[in-house]
């Protein structure tokens, strides 16, 4: 495991955001203009990249790095911001995004894990851990 937080706040709008198929996660100290459409984590040191193949997961729910843009692992480390996108591209539509693949969206809690693990034997992405479609 490379990245080890904690949710600490979810903005009120990030229910309709995850409709969308879009999660942006910041550091605690975010802007207050986007805290309303954001998950909020403790500060945490970012130990490498992320990069295709890892895992991120949200509580109990397990997800596939499928593409990780340009800018996001600076913003991650720097910030602690990215925007998740659930769509499972092998390319993402914007640099700050990450996209995931798994089979149902998080359903999220203050308190719940957020984590990045990388794909080898330390817990990659386990499929056997899902368990219903989006």
């Amino acid at each position: 495991m490379y990245y080890n937080t904690r949710i600490t706040a979810i903005g009120k709008m990030v229910k309709d955001l995850l409709k969308s198929g879009l999660l942006v996660v910041f550091n605690e100290d975010a802007p207050v203009a986007v805290q309303e459409i954001t998950v909020l984590h403790t500060i945490e040191s970012l130990e490498k990249n992320v990069e295709k193949g890892d895992s991120v997961i949200f509580g109990d729910q397990i997800y596939l790095v499928t593409a990780v843009g340009s800018a996001a692992n600076n913003t991650l480390k720097n910030l602690g911001h990215c925007t998740f996108s659930f769509s499972g591209r092998t390319e993402t539509l914007n640099p700050g995004w990450i996209e995931l693949k798994g089979v149902k969206k998080p359903i999220l809690k203050t308190g719940d894990c957020f984590q990045i693990r990388s794909s080898g034997k330390d817990g990659g992405y386990n499929a056997s851990q899902r368990s219903e479609d989006y």
